[in-house]
């Protein structure tokens, strides 16, 4: 059955990917309408959590802030797709690094490095950078249920040689290529909700108290892996720069919770400028209410 779903799709998918960008957007245009104005995909849920980091705005703007947000998810996750038959001269003109020394500095270290960053702006479009460096970026992830799709996004990626990792088998291939004197980037998009335990990490994000991943700050502290946070930003429609900025050179010496908090704030800051660019549909602050000091 899933492979029967896969060449059913993959036809349609194809197509997707091959039509010129002017028609391409124009199709994102449509499914943003479709998914916001007539289906209200996951409405209820991305206008709660509108509201609840911004409770001033008047509904006219997180209106606004909605529609955008239905926009930027279409584009991101056709952007995927158009990856299918995306030439590599065409990304590296889309998605540019300002500061790509600050990487390549690591990697004459015979350094890996922990790229972090939130679901903002396009974090699909980071794994590119493997056309510009030396070492492999790897990028941290969920597989998919359906393992023909699975496969594809992975071809995708290796077309920038890069690669992905299952986020079960995270810690343990980092810890082999460590051994192994492999170097890498690795990608951790580190905003999710884990759900809460008793040592858990609580925090304010966007001034609503969560629990925190810290997984990428305890395998950087562990290992002495630089942290480097990925300030990616929207130049214009399938445009896009990132810059880098180091959080931690000599990860074993900081404090605990340091590297996850300077990480918070840097994303706070891209998703307090634009905050159509963050990915409202996930539901974040689901765990608000068992917070130590629950609010919200």
């Amino acid at each position: 059955m899933q492979f029967l779903v896969f060449i059913l799709t993959y036809p349609l998918l194809l197509l997707i990917s091959l039509l010129p960008f002017p028609l391409f957007y124009a199709f994102s245009d449509g499914l943003s309408f479709l998914l916001g104005r007539v289906i209200g995909y996951r409405k209820k849920m991305i206008r709660q959590n509108i509201r609840l980091v911004f409770p001033d705005y008047s509904e006219a703007k997180v209106e606004r802030i909605t529609r955008k947000f239905y926009r930027h998810m279409c584009d991101l996750f056709l952007e995927i797709i158009k990856g299918i038959t995306l030439s590599n001269r065409t990304i590296l003109k889309r998605f540019v690094p300002t500061n790509l020394e600050v990487l390549t500095a690591f990697e004459k270290q015979n350094r890996s490095t922990i790229i972090i960053c939130g679901h903002y702006s396009s974090w699909e479009w980071m794994l590119s950078l493997g056309l510009r460096l030396a070492n492999t970026p790897y990028g941290i992830y969920t597989p998919l249920s359906n393992p023909y799709f699975d496969r594809m996004i992975r071809k995708i990626r290796k077309k920038y040689r890069a690669d992905l990792i299952s986020r079960y088998e995270t810690i343990s291939t980092i810890e082999k290529h460590q051994e192994e004197g492999v170097f890498g980037h690795y990608g951790f998009a580190s905003d999710q909700s884990p759900f809460p335990k008793p040592k858990s990490y609580w925090r304010p994000f966007l001034g609503v108290n969560v629990p925190v991943f810290t997984g990428a700050e305890r395998l950087a502290i562990a290992q002495n892996i630089p942290v480097v946070f990925a300030d990616i930003q929207r130049v214009k429609r399938g445009y896009y720069e990132v810059t880098f900025k180091v959080i931690s050179d000599q990860s074993k010496d900081t404090q605990v919770h340091e590297i996850t908090d300077t990480f918070i704030g840097l994303l706070e800051q891209q998703i307090y400028q634009d905050p159509g660019q963050y990915l409202w549909s996930h539901n974040r602050f689901k765990y608000r209410h068992l917070s130590p000091t629950a609010n919200g």
